[in-house]
C-alpha cells in the first residue's frame, strides 16, 4: 500500500490530497482539503502559516511520496511568483520531511486523470470523483486538482 500527497500550490489557497493505492490496484481518497492563508497578512507571514500547517500535515499523515503541481507561465506574472514562493516552501517541507518529491505539469494531469491533455476542469474532477468512488465532486476546487496530482502520480509511479 502506498500514500501519496499531491499537492496544488498557491499563496492564499494550497490544495492538498491523500490517495491510497492499496495492493490490488484500487485507490481510495484518505483526506483532502485547503490549506489557506488570510489576504491582509504580509507575504511573509503567508509562506510561513503554509509552511507549519503543512508541516503539520506531514506528521499527522506519514506520506510515503508526494508530488506538486509544476508552475507554468501564467500571464499575471505577480501571480506566478506568488505561486513560485508557495511552491518553493512546499518543496522545502517535503525535502525536510524526507519525502521523494515528484513533478507533473497540468497538462499530464489532465492527461492522466481524463485521458486527454487539453480535458476541462470539470472533466477532470468527474474523474477524480468516479477514481476514488467519492458520493461527490471534491470542494474546493483546489483540493480536487491536488487529488489529480496525487492520482497522476500513483498512476504515472506504476510504469
Amino acid at each position: 500500500m502506498t500514500l501519496a500527497l499531491g499537492i496544488d500550490p498557491g499563496t492564499a489557497t494550497t490544495g492538498y490530497g491523500l490517495v491510497r493505492l492499496a495492493r490490488d490496484g484500487s485507490l481510495g481518497a484518505v483526506k483532502f482539503g485547503v490549506i489557506t492563508t488570510p489576504k491582509e497578512s504580509a507575504a511573509s507571514a503567508r509562506l510561513e502559516m503554509l509552511y507549519s500547517q503543512l508541516n503539520a500535515l506531514l506528521r499527522q499523515n506519514h506520506p510515503d511520496t508526494a508530488a506538486v503541481e509544476k508552475l507554468f507561465f501564467q500571464r499575471n506574472i505577480t501571480t506566478a511568483i506568488a505561486v513560485g514562493q508557495a511552491r518553493g516552501v512546499v518543496l522545502l517541507s517535503l525535502q525536510q520531511a524526507g519525502i521523494e518529491v515528484f513533478e507533473y505539469t497540468p497538462n499530464e494531469v489532465k492527461q492522466a486523470v481524463a485521458g486527454y491533455g487539453s480535458a476541462g476542469k470539470r472533466q477532470v474532477q468527474e474523474m477524480v470523483r468516479t477514481l476514488l468512488l467519492l458520493p461527490e465532486i471534491p470542494r474546493p476546487d483546489d483540493a480536487a486538482d491536488a487529488l489529480a496530482i496525487a492520482i497522476t502520480h500513483l498512476h504515472t509511479k506504476r510504469f
